[in-house]
């Protein structure tokens, strides 16, 4: 088994609690905000639908510069307008990259990979690190903040280790999943 099989398990189960929270995305709060320097929830959504796109980049590629000096950036986050959108592009992007790293090899995972900004290093890791420290942490922690958008919208945060305050009724004083 490989590396990148051997991380299979993790990833099927944060794509599969991920989808259950994009699923949860209404259509008609998809430009609400909870404040003015906070993202919509459709743009929130839709970088958490595209983040394991990232996967598959950091996978076939040796670097990424995501502020070119030529201004022109290699990379556009997909644009979705609802969540029947937002659904298609999260299961393309999360198939991609299960089959980018169920395929990776063990040589392949461990060589650096950089992040750049104007050309200049941001980063540098082996892929494997990128994919765990970065990728997966990163839309993790985005996936909680659409469990806060969801909290103060009104709409029922899904559990996903396990119950949530909204799934689990007998237990909802003093909860704060």
């Amino acid at each position: 088994m490989t590396i990148g099989q051997s991380m299979l398990g993790e990833f099927d189960e944060e794509m599969k609690n991920t989808r259950k929270t994009l699923e949860r995305v209404p259509d008609e709060k998809w430009n609400w905000k909870p404040h003015e320097k906070s993202g919509t929830v459709g743009w929130l959504a839709g970088h958490i639908a595209t983040l394991p796109g990232w996967a598959t980049m950091t996978i076939n590629t040796e670097e990424f510069d995501y502020a070119p000096a030529s201004g022109k950036s290699s990379y556009e986050q997909p644009k979705t307008e609802n969540r029947k959108q937002l659904l298609e592009a999260f299961d393309k992007e999360a198939a991609a990259a299960r089959a980018a790293l169920a395929s990776v090899s063990d040589d392949e995972i461990m060589k650096t990979w950089k992040l750049l900004a104007g050309g200049q290093e941001i980063f540098a890791m082996p892929r494997v690190a990128v994919l765990r420290g970065v990728v997966m942490n990163h839309l993790i922690h985005h996936r909680a903040q659409l469990g806060v958008y969801f909290r103060l919208m009104g709409v029922p945060v899904p559990g996903l280790y396990g119950p949530s305050a909204d799934e689990n009724q007998a237990n909802t004083a003093g909860a704060t999943n």
